[in-house]
């Protein structure tokens, strides 16, 4: 035992993967949710809900094919800057609408708005045509 011996142990080198920044990853499972939610939406058109449907009903209003197209594009728009909810101001109405489902929650006449507080909003969409 008066002899030590050694004897290395060979390793493979070890090569560090590249980790993308946080920031990055974040950025790109927004950009992915974003696109998934619209590929699950039909056509992009904005579904309204029931409630929502009978008060347009109920306080006569009337919105156009093409409004309503221009509508859900300003929602998308909206959505992919990271709103959620959306107040849209139109000439004869004010919607709330839930930019993250795509659906319209409320409907009233501007007049009726004018009294109103919006709260839990955190983006409006302005379409005085």
């Amino acid at each position: 035992m008066d002899k030590m011996m050694f004897h290395p142990l060979q390793s493979k080198a070890v090569i560090n993967p590249k980790v993308r920044p946080l920031k990055q990853q974040i950025q790109n499972n927004h950009k992915f949710a974003t696109h998934l939610q619209t590929a699950l939406q039909p056509n992009g058109k904005l579904v309204v809900s029931k409630h929502a449907q009978e008060r347009i009903q109920q306080r006569g209003i009337h919105i156009n094919e093409a409004h309503w197209k221009q509508i859900a594009d300003k929602v998308l728009e909206a959505r992919q800057k990271g709103v959620n909810e959306s107040l849209v101001l139109l000439k004869n109405a004010a919607l709330i609408v839930s930019a993250k489902n795509n659906t319209v929650i409320t409907a009233m006449d501007r007049e009726e708005a004018r009294t109103q507080i919006f709260t839990n909003i955190n983006g409006t969409i302005l379409l005085d045509q």
